[in-house]
């Protein structure tokens, strides 16, 4: 009988410990100068409880503003987002003991790169500072090759202090990969790329260019899970324009704004982001507005709004929605910490949990299962 409990309470034991072990590694991106981070940040999070655990530290790699993850997992990219000395760096990752390994660094081919992809073949990096897109291939150990391609954005708009020259702000693939999209804050555009992944030297060809509000400044873009749509936040003036999306073309069927209409405040719209289900539409607004605001995505994909919350915070550069849909995770560069929110699936309301990760200097985030 004895026995019988002994092992009845093992079992139990043993299932308790594999119920509560996190099944996922959130890695963070941070700012590390100025301010308190010491590079990119391994946290372990329960998707069910939103339980978190600090796990390991990537140190030594500047300002570590935006990541990537390959295809395969195994590897992490992070721009190093540091002027004329900016750079792109590559990792291992062991998702099951949640840590990074560097791999090489290559120079950023521009200044202050804020965005990167990749996929098995290419990283592509976006410089904000100096309106270029670079390309780097990728060897066998993962390591990034000396960049194959840089295209340079020469363009401007009407924005006197902020759009005097090209900022390329994000690259992004096509949900067929066909094609990579680019938005420029400084040209007021969004570029068209025809994407060849296995060319030596043109990996991209210009396509086409789509014109967007004057002084609007494009930012981040996203697509709905379909395909069919695209959602694309401006940073300066907070519009938010809907495109519907065929074969490497955007046409626009809706302009509307993440602004309240009485809001006199400085702008700084920042992230965008879509409900795994496609039913909802989250955008957030810094300066001094520190909101996230929620549109419901109808089925033409036109977006219809539903509400708008305080981020509790200062900055919300960042945010990300995790994988079981349950919880959004909002950054703030200027609090040093990450807010976790409750989502309502149903209505796509957001409320404050009370927990938080403190960490310096917050501004992205990627989500990789537990081996």
């Amino acid at each position: 009988m004895k026995t019988t409990l002994s092992l009845l309470a093992i079992m139990i034991g043993t299932f308790t410990a594999t119920a509560q072990k996190p099944n996922y590694n959130l890695l963070i991106g941070t700012y590390t100068q100025p301010g308190v981070s010491e590079g990119i940040y391994v946290y372990d999070f329960d998707t069910k409880t939103a339980g978190f655990k600090a796990n390991t530290v990537e140190k030594n790699t500047i300002n570590p503003s935006f990541l990537t993850l390959s295809p395969d997992q195994h590897f992490v990219y992070a721009v190093n987002e540091d002027g004329k000395d900016s750079k792109v760096s590559a990792f291992s990752f062991d998702a099951a003991a949640g840590k990074l390994s560097a791999l090489n660094t290559q120079k950023a081919e521009g200044t202050d790169p804020c965005y990167l992809i990749a996929d098995e073949v290419n990283v592509i990096i976006a410089n904000y500072s100096s309106g270029s897109i670079a390309v780097f291939g990728k060897d066998a150990s993962g390591a990034l090759l000396p960049a194959k391609q840089v295209i340079q954005h020469t363009g401007s708009s009407i924005d006197t202090a902020r759009q005097k020259s090209a900022h390329v702000h994000m690259v992004k693939f096509t949900p067929d990969h066909k094609y990579i999209l680019s938005n420029d804050l400084g040209e007021d555009k969004v570029y068209i790329y025809a994407y060849d992944k296995d060319a030596e030297e043109n990996v991209l060809v210009a396509k086409d260019s789509i014109n967007v509000k004057p002084g609007s400044g494009p930012r981040h873009i996203t697509f709905s899970p379909d395909g069919k749509y695209a959602y694309l936040i401006q940073e300066m003036q907070g519009d938010l324009t809907v495109f519907s999306y065929h074969n490497g073309s955007l046409t626009k069927i809706q302009e509307t704004t993440i602004v309240d209409k009485n809001f006199k405040g400085e702008m700084g719209s920042a992230d965008i982001q879509i409900s795994a289900d496609g039913k909802f539409l989250y955008a957030s607004n810094r300066g001094e507005a520190n909101d996230i605001t929620v549109f419901a995505i109808q089925k033409n994909g036109k977006l219809v709004y539903r509400s708008r919350t305080s981020t509790e915070g200062k900055g919300p550069r960042a945010f990300v929605i995790d994988p079981s849909g349950n919880w959004l995770l909002v950054g703030h560069q200027y609090t040093n910490n990450v807010v976790i929110f409750k989502r309502n699936k149903a209505t796509g309301a957001i409320t404050d949990t009370g927990k938080r990760i403190d960490v310096g200097a917050p501004v992205c985030f990627v989500f990789v299962p537990k081996k």
